[in-house]
């Protein structure tokens, strides 16, 4: 009996330290993804988007730790397009380095979330996803209508360009001459990013947004301060956004306020936190690797109607509002975990065959 109960016991402790089935999905992923640029070396396009990919999952997955605490944001195009526009004026006018530029822009995007996110934070559902939404709009407002701002050009909706080093092939100040050392920065952001959304999920910072999501009410009779830990979500989601938004200007080289700070782009990074689910830590990348693609081949087959883009992200938004409010993450993770156990089983069964 004593045997038996160690042998279970012993089986039990080796379950315990198996690697979860996500963990080795996502291992799997990665080696994948650092194949891709030398496989597709002769195809840049699709190197390109590759990294369009990461980065629209990179916003989406910083946009997403906003919502595990409870909220809902619609203008985190302005935390990136503050950003954009830092790094671009710091070193087009100013010659500052961007990879100096790039962290003043992280910076400033903070500062914004503080202005919007401080007073607006109180403010519950709706009404804090419209007061973001009212701020994005403001600021692409005074982009739009501003030429100078004392003696930095801003260019009053006028295209921003970044000036070319040595024909672009400039390492010391973020330019690069090939596609794949910016598809290996993307990659690297969307995977800090991503680990950071999963080590703060089971911090006890996580544990205040689960009771901050459920009720906010119990929260705060239990003694957490919901205002205080949103403002820190919030700021935290603003400087990742700012860092996503000034690889956005040093890998395009151009700027202007419809590609950063247009409401269409504050759409897009909450419609692929949606569609992958916007309360979990792996669905906004789930749904920048579904909605990206999707993205660009409307841009390749409807660009000569710019105006249905946002219709269609419109719609496909309130879609799954409805009907798939958490979004693609959770039929993801019961197919790996299927395949786990259809793999799984083979193995217990050949363990267990009694001997002759």
């Amino acid at each position: 009996m004593k045997q038996g109960a160690g042998m279970e016991a012993s089986a039990e402790r080796l379950k315990r330290r198996q690697i979860p089935p996500g963990c080795i999905a996502l291992a799997v992923l990665l080696i994948v993804l650092m194949i891709i640029p030398f496989v597709l070396k002769e195809r840049p396009y699709y190197v390109h988007i590759f990294i369009t990919i990461f980065l629209w999952s990179y916003l989406a997955t910083a946009w997403g730790l906003v919502g595990q605490s409870g909220q809902l944001s619609f203008g985190h195009a302005a935390f990136m397009g503050v950003a954009a526009y830092t790094t671009g004026v710091l070193f087009g006018q100013f010659g500052i380095n961007p990879w100096l530029g790039m962290w003043v822009g992280v910076i400033l995007a903070t500062i914004g979330g503080l202005i919007i996110g401080y007073p607006s934070l109180r403010l519950r559902g709706v009404y804090f996803a419209l007061a973001t939404f009212a701020f994005a709009f403001i600021l692409q407002m005074f982009v739009r209508n501003t030429l100078y701002l004392g003696p930095v050009y801003i260019g009053a909706g006028a295209f921003l360009s970044i000036p070319q080093v040595s024909g672009g092939n400039a390492p010391g100040v973020f330019q690069f001459a090939s596609k794949t050392p910016y598809y290996f920065i993307a990659l690297v952001m969307l995977a800090g990013v991503v680990s950071l959304s999963y080590l703060l999920n089971r911090s006890r910072l996580g544990y205040y947004w689960r009771a901050m999501r459920s009720d906010p009410d119990a929260a705060e009779s239990l003694g957490i301060n919901v205002g205080k830990y949103r403002l820190i979500t919030f700021l935290v989601s603003c400087a990742l956004t700012g860092l996503g938004g000034a690889f956005f200007m040093q890998y395009f080289r151009f700027i202007n306020p419809v590609r950063a700070l247009d409401v269409t782009q504050s759409i897009r990074i909450a419609l692929i936190g949606i569609v992958g689910g916007w309360q979990s830590v792996f669905g906004p990348m789930i749904g920048g690797f579904i909605i990206t693609p999707i993205a660009e081949l409307l841009r390749l087959h409807l660009g000569r109607v710019p105006a249905l883009s946002p219709i269609i992200y419109g719609m496909v938004l309130m879609v799954f509002i409805l009907y798939m409010p958490r979004g693609l993450n959770g039929p993801v993770l019961r197919g790996v975990r299927w395949i786990e156990a259809k793999l799984r089983r083979p193995a217990e069964s050949g363990k267990h065959k009694p001997r002759r």
